[in-house]
């Protein structure tokens, strides 16, 4: 990790390696393409099942809501306290799928980044940190708090077909 100074302004630049983010994926359970630039990484995600990504407001997913680690804030698509954006990948009529995302990882962070507990940010505790949340979406769940740009996968708010 490096501190970058740009002005007045302090970045810490996470070092985090393609290779490695990939092999996570891979034992994660999940298919990756990779898109690499200076400032992020892209990661396009396909899981052969469904993703367990569902709305936080339904009272109807509150089990899961109880047993979440990992909250999505549903305007912005940010992983809440982590440097992971998340965003549903659609199909061509406009609707999400049901078991692909595309994560973008940010490199640089702010000087004062922490992650939940005040704990400072390394390139292992984001390996880390990335795997147990790409299991999350698969095994646990993974929670969108707010209605916006990301749409729950799992859980309440799916059509099951007509109505009688």
């Amino acid at each position: 990790m490096q501190v970058l100074q740009a002005g007045p302004h302090k970045l810490l630049y996470l070092e985090v390696q393609p290779e490695m983010i990939a092999n996570i994926a891979r034992k994660a359970g999940f298919e990756a393409k990779m898109k690499d630039s200076p400032r992020s990484i892209q990661l396009d995600l396909s899981a052969p099942g469904r993703l367990l990504l569902f709305d936080a407001a339904d009272p109807g997913n509150l089990g899961w809501f109880s047993r979440c680690q990992f909250y999505v804030d549903g305007r912005s698509g940010a992983v809440m306290q982590t440097p992971i954006t998340l965003a549903n990948k659609r199909d061509r009529s406009g609707r999400p799928h049901s078991n692909s995302v595309r994560l973008s990882i940010a490199k640089e962070l702010p000087a004062g980044f922490r992650l939940p507990g005040k704990q400072p940010l390394t390139e292992q505790l984001f390996y880390s940190l990335l795997l147990e949340f790409l299991n999350a979406l698969i095994e646990r769940g993974v929670a969108v708090c707010g209605a916006g740009a990301v749409k729950p996968l799992a859980g309440r708010t799916e059509n099951t077909g007509p109505r009688n």
